[in-house]
């Protein structure tokens, strides 16, 4: 009896990138590495905000005025979106690195486990990060 034919299967050229349907489990592993690589290049801003926070009352002062007046000639709004974009990575790459601890220890390996835990941590990251963005920009 003669085998069926193995599927085929072709890298995407890059001009296919916009048109192609990446899964869930996909745009959440490509996000977890978009978003550890923000972390790590802005790991010198996220000191200096730390540093600058506890050091004293004055210094307190500086952080918060970089919020609302701004900060090197950047507006206050300015530097409370690369503070979202911060805010985002860390809850981003934080619940994907739970979801992989938890697919790496064989408890979620199957593709609709894959797909339906890539949407919760989509949802949550996008959710938690809405919520502390309006907190930022002075919604409630």
């Amino acid at each position: 009896m003669a085998k069926p034919p193995r599927p085929v299967f072709r890298n995407i050229h890059v001009s296919q990138i916009v048109s192609y349907r990446l899964p869930p489990a996909g745009i959440v592993s490509i996000l977890h590495r978009i978003s550890g690589a923000l972390l790590f290049l802005l790991l010198p801003f996220i000191v200096w905000l730390f540093d600058v926070s506890v050091s004293s009352e004055v210094s307190y002062e500086r952080f918060t005025a970089a919020f609302t007046v701004g900060l090197a000639g950047l507006p206050g709004w300015v530097v409370k979106l690369v503070a979202l974009a911060l805010i985002w990575s860390y809850l981003h790459h934080a619940i994907a690195g739970v979801r992989h601890l938890w697919m790496d220890a064989n408890h979620s390996v199957g593709k609709e486990q894959g797909h339906s835990s890539a949407i919760v941590v989509l949802a949550t990251s996008l959710l938690l990060t809405a919520l502390l963005g309006a907190r930022l920009f002075g919604l409630y």
